[in-house]
């Protein structure tokens, strides 16, 4: 390397050292605070929240990325960005899903299952989604959805046999494949009615050191060749977490592997399972997520430095740095996670109801100004409650509060604010007679292993208090520091002096029951009689 290049080189590694120190230590002045990253720049993770199973594409200056929300309604939430730094939701794919009982919480329930890992492309100037539920049966059916625009209205275009963790591709000579499992192709028909039967093909073969599960594909095409990303679960000892990517000149192969990224980042462990996206420019990045314990999968932007052929992730070390150059500087401020008034005539995106909503038990406008929660039938605890809001928690740390008018609740009938997941701390105002009562506690609940049924809930109530007035404001705080997952609880009376209630309740993550990150959930409910309701007055969301 010629002198001047090697001293640039060391120039420019020294700068972004120095900006990372930067960003560490407002990080730490501001305890916890998620410092706005310095101008013209992305801090990782891109987005510290639950947004797992990433598809990005960019349709002319503009990025769009669709995630796995399961259980949540409505469904396949699709963002957009013009500069990879600020992101918000601007559609979902569908509205509810309808194929069984479940989805409303009857006979069972969805978590951990519903949507998962959607492919989305552009083609011929129309966008197309496909997905598949993670359910056996025709409730595992693959979906194919359409749009002229990405924000929507997204229209359901077929419905075909289950293929895990997908992905949807349109050749250069409009040939459409689905690419799944563990390198199985089929082909697609033109029109995408269905599969061509006979298509078949294991485009590869597992290699003896891919131990564990290879999955999560994402086929695209560059200078003529075809590369497919997937995550690779290698069990065995020195080895971790990595993607690869299946290399071939031809579609239908022969394929070779190389790894292209094997990484930790930020105190947790090695990331894995996203894709690659280019810019106007013919610059490359990659996106791929992270596991963070009670916050969920959160992604992470990185180089893609095209390498003898193969897409190489991370920085020059092959690491995923801390700090990336945003393709736009003076882009306006965007986020996936927002506060509330709730003065609009319609719900924001960025709010999702815990399996299908029942939509004659929620209004705007029976109280302008507020979002109305009425119950409509008689549950035994929150796991079941139908028109439970929720929305992302997000790390480093956050803070959500909710002001609500409980006047109008019913005796039996529960109320609060909860860090919600398979084990929840939550605030329940339960209405006994004429009285209210603030109760911190602890829920976990324990799920059948076919249906998802609600089998049973333990609870240990940590605090309770009195309250006299049927207004009040709940706040739960999360600090999702490398080895903390904490939330804390409080209430208060006047909206300005906060009481801490109960004790701090450890968030986790839990695949084998709701299989997402901890959320913010608003809840009514009753236990004895319909017809009660509260009125939420605001939620207001901040970084402490």
């Amino acid at each position: 390397m010629h002198p001047e290049v090697k001293t640039f080189v060391r120039m420019k590694r020294f700068v972004l050292v120095i900006l990372s120190l930067v960003v560490c230590l407002t990080s730490i002045g501001a305890v916890g605070k998620r410092s706005n990253s310095p101008i013209g720049f992305v801090e990782n993770p891109m987005l510290w929240a639950d947004v797992p199973d990433p598809d990005i594409i960019r349709v002319g200056d503009t990025f769009y990325l669709v995630s796995t929300t399961m259980h949540l309604m409505p469904g396949a939430p699709v963002m957009r960005s013009k500069d990879l730094k600020n992101w918000e939701t601007v559609s979902y794919i569908f509205d509810r899903l309808t194929d069984s009982p479940k989805y409303d919480m009857l006979e069972g329930t969805v978590y951990g299952r519903g949507q998962w890992a959607t492919s989305l492309k552009y083609h011929n100037g129309r966008f197309y989604a496909l997905l598949a539920p993670n359910e056996s049966g025709a409730m595992g059916d693959t979906y194919i959805f359409t749009a002229e625009k990405a924000e929507g209205k997204w229209t359901l275009l077929s419905r075909m046999r289950h293929f895990h963790d997908c992905s949807l591709f349109f050749d250069d000579d409009n040939r459409v494949y689905v690419i799944y499992g563990t390198g199985e192709m089929m082909e697609l028909k033109p029109d995408l009615s269905d599969v061509i039967e006979g298509t078949h093909q294991q485009i590869f073969k597992r290699e003896a050191d891919e131990t564990g599960l290879l999955e999560g594909s994402r086929m695209i095409k560059h200078n003529g060749k075809y590369y497919l990303l997937m995550i690779s679960h290698v069990y065995a000892p020195g080895r971790h977490r990595r993607e690869v990517c299946y290399r071939a000149d031809n579609i239908h192969g022969p394929y070779e592997k190389n790894v292209i990224l094997e990484s930790e980042f930020g105190g947790f462990p090695y990331l894995a399972q996203g894709t690659i996206v280019d810019t106007q420019d013919g610059d490359w990045y990659g996106v791929m997520f992270q596991d963070r314990g009670g916050v969920g999968r959160v992604l992470t932007l990185m180089p893609c430095r095209w390498i003898d052929g193969w897409p190489m992730l991370g920085d020059e070390e092959g690491h995923v740095p801390s700090l990336m150059r945003a393709l736009k500087s003076g882009e306006e401020e965007k986020h996936i996670i927002c506060s509330d008034d709730f003065n609009a005539d319609q719900l924001g995106l960025h709010w999702q109801w815990n399996h299908n909503p029942i939509d004659n038990a929620w209004s705007l406008t029976e109280r302008p100004g507020f979002l109305r929660l009425k119950t409509n039938r008689v549950v035994p605890n929150l796991f079941l409650a139908p028109n439970t809001i929720t929305q992302r928690m997000e790390g480093p740390k956050c803070s959500g509060a909710v002001l609500l008018d409980v006047s109008k609740m019913k005796d039996g009938d529960c109320a609060g604010l909860a860090a919600f997941n398979s084990d929840s701390g939550i605030l329940t105002i339960k209405k006994n007679g004429k009285k209210w009562t603030l109760e911190m506690s602890e829920q976990s609940v324990k799920l059948s292993q076919k249906d998802k049924k609600v089998e049973n809930v333990t609870e240990q109530i940590k605090e309770t208090v009195t309250l006299t007035s049927p207004k009040i404001w709940l706040r739960v705080d999360g600090d999702f520091l490398p080895r903390r997952d904490i939330a804390t609880f409080y209430y208060s009376l006047d909206g300005e002096q906060w009481v801490k209630i109960g004790t701090e309740h450890r968030m986790r993550f839990d695949w084998q029951r709701f299989f997402m990150g901890s959320k913010f959930a608003i809840f009514c409910y009753a236990t004895k009689k319909k017809g009660g309701w509260v009125d939420v007055d605001q939620f207001s969301f901040s970084h402490p």
